[in-house]
């Protein structure tokens, strides 16, 4: 019989392990900005594109994506669905070079700051449920697990 590799921590089941709770708590989060963002038409990747584009107006497609954490390809499609509903636009053609830039309309930002107000409340329930004074080394901790990672498969 195969020897069970040594874990990575002390652990009593898999749901003690840092992954797991990690996910647990990524998972929880979605959930509660899924329902808040419903009230507001949007989801979750769309906020995350539009808040993107609010801090760095006219950027890429390409570079939405990486700033989303999603492919290319799933960015091509949140961009549809906002550009189908007014929220942003982008040219047909680019300019100079293949980038085409996206920018939010007038109803994207209106949109936007109703949704931000949404997603903040929702941030601010979850980190009341920690002492204010760990926040940020919480904040280094999962900076640095996400350093340790990078690169890596």
């Amino acid at each position: 019989m195969e020897e069970k590799p040594a874990p990575p921590h002390a652990a009593g089941d898999v749901t003690e392990h840092v992954g797991y709770r990690l996910k647990r708590a990524a998972a929880a989060l979605r959930g509660a900005m899924d329902k808040a963002l419903r009230e507001h038409d949007l989801t979750v990747p769309q906020y995350a594109c539009l808040e993107l584009l609010d801090e760095r107006p006219g950027i890429s497609g390409s570079e939405l994506a990486r700033g989303t954490f999603v492919t290319r390809q799933s960015s091509s499609v949140v961009l549809r669905g906002l550009q189908d509903a007014g929220l942003v636009t982008r040219p047909a053609a680019a300019d100079h070079g293949r980038a085409l830039p996206v920018h939010l309309t007038g109803e994207g930002r209106r949109r936007l700051a109703a949704a931000r107000s949404a997603v903040y409340a929702v941030e601010r329930r979850m980190i009341a449920a920690i002492p204010s004074h760990r926040l940020a080394g919480l904040l280094a901790d999962l900076d640095r697990m996400a350093t340790a990672l990078d690169g890596q498969a």
